[in-house]
């Protein structure tokens, strides 16, 4: 009511004076629809047209020069707007550039280039972002092992690592799954393809797509992981001089020294973890929590830190959201144990009384990357082969919001460095 009297005296203000300046998105409690209004601002973009994020101003608001096609765009996808004459967008801005509040304008000028590296053929689960884009209405290319190899990630701005197993291990699956037809089917294919390019292992072959995506972001992309797609990176990384499979995953024992053969100086976020080595046992090592948290689903919540958003604009633009305190969600790697981060990498969500780290963020070479913890922030436990998340259910989810911020990220015109 008070949104709809507010848009009211808006139209009317600009009624009478004949200009209207800008659109404000909000992103607040007052927004209809929080995953779809980040597609409306990435379908600003894509239409030649500057956008501004309003950090830390009304949970992250969007605001746009007046155009009647945005707002018509709007409606049609069911986003909360208010449009503003010139006197209010002037006193918005007025209010953030204040040295006495945590706020801040960050100018959107590009459109992200997106893909998701994930499988072609359809797996047993659901990706907790790829149902976030298709759902706000953001394109993206689905790439795989063989545009990795070929070198077509430089073509993109933002890659996106699937629910995956770079260790070569299968999701460490094998003693729940082994009989099941997608899993012989998964070991098939994966076989197959290492040879075709030339990896007598699955396990080499997922390491050079880590190494080359290692490379990607070294080279100024930036990386964003969920779930397993991101501790198995780094072990991957870490193992990539030693053998940490067992026979029924590459045909031959993993190397009786292995733990000792990590190299944690190539990892991009984790250090000091130990391996799990069994290879019935659903876990590849101690970074990831699940199995010995000890946190009750109604107490199981994280939350978000507070970044200076003037100084320290990167961790802001990720953690923007209408609540600093998110669900926690479960997934084959659920949080990290904050002792095995390294202290270069920024901590944005965590479960202080746990120990349990959910967020977190760093930079490598030019790039930047981005782990969250767990599956489906709308899903507490997702199993394999439970139904796709229907986030209409949704619209205004906190742990999606995460996701999405880092889509807009790469869109954000770099600001010189202050001092």
């Amino acid at each position: 009511m008070i949104h709809k009297l507010y848009l009211l005296i808006s139209l009317f203000i600009i009624s009478q004076t004949g200009f209207a300046l800008g659109i404000l998105v909000p992103m607040d409690s007052e927004q209809n629809n929080h995953l779809k209004a980040y597609g409306i601002t990435f379908w600003v973009l894509q239409n030649d047209t500057d956008a501004n994020w309003l950090l830390n101003y009304r949970g992250g608001s969007f605001l746009f020069d007046y155009n009647e096609r945005i707002k018509q765009e709007c409606d049609i996808r069911g986003v909360s707007y208010e449009i503003l004459p010139e006197v209010k967008v002037q006193a918005i801005l007025t209010e953030i550039s204040g040295n006495d509040v945590n706020m801040d304008v960050v100018k959107l000028v590009k459109v992200p280039k997106i893909a998701v590296y994930a499988p072609k053929d359809n797996l047993p689960w659901d990706d907790a972002v790829t149902l976030a884009l298709t759902y706000a209405e953001i394109p993206y290319d689905n790439i795989y092992d063989a545009e990795v190899i070929a070198g077509e990630l430089s073509k993109y701005d933002w890659l996106h690592l699937h629910h995956e197993d770079f260790t070569g291990q299968y999701g460490k699956f094998y003693a729940s799954y082994r009989n099941a037809p997608w899993y012989i089917n998964q070991v098939k294919e994966e076989e197959a393809k290492a040879h075709r390019f030339g990896f007598q292992k699955v396990s080499q072959l997922k390491l050079h797509v880590a190494k080359t995506i290692q490379e990607y972001i070294r080279n100024g992309g930036f990386l964003f992981a969920m779930c397993s797609g991101t501790d198995s990176f780094d072990i991957a990384l870490a193992a990539q001089n030693t053998d940490i499979c067992h026979v029924m995953f590459d045909g031959d024992p993993p190397s009786p020294n292995a733990q000792q053969e990590l190299d944690y100086s190539q990892t991009l976020a984790f250090t000091d973890f130990t391996l799990i080595m069994n290879p019935n046992e659903y876990e590849f090592s101690n970074i990831d929590v699940t199995q010995f948290r000890k946190v009750k689903d109604e107490e199981d919540f994280f939350t978000l830190f507070e970044f200076s958003a003037k100084w320290d604009p990167i961790p802001t633009m990720l953690c923007q959201n209408h609540t600093s305190v998110v669900r926690g969600f479960m997934g084959q790697s659920t949080a990290y144990n904050k002792d095995l981060i390294k202290p270069t990498v920024t901590i944005m969500g965590e479960n202080k009384a746990h120990n349990e780290v959910r967020y977190i963020h760093g930079t490598f070479g030019k790039g930047t990357w981005a782990f969250y913890g767990g599956h489906d922030p709308e899903d507490y436990r997702h199993y394999v082969g439970d139904p796709k998340t229907n986030l209409d259910n949704h619209k205004n989810s906190p742990g999606y919001r995460l996701i999405l911020n880092n889509v807009l990220f790469p869109a954000a015109k770099k600001k010189p460095h202050k001092t």
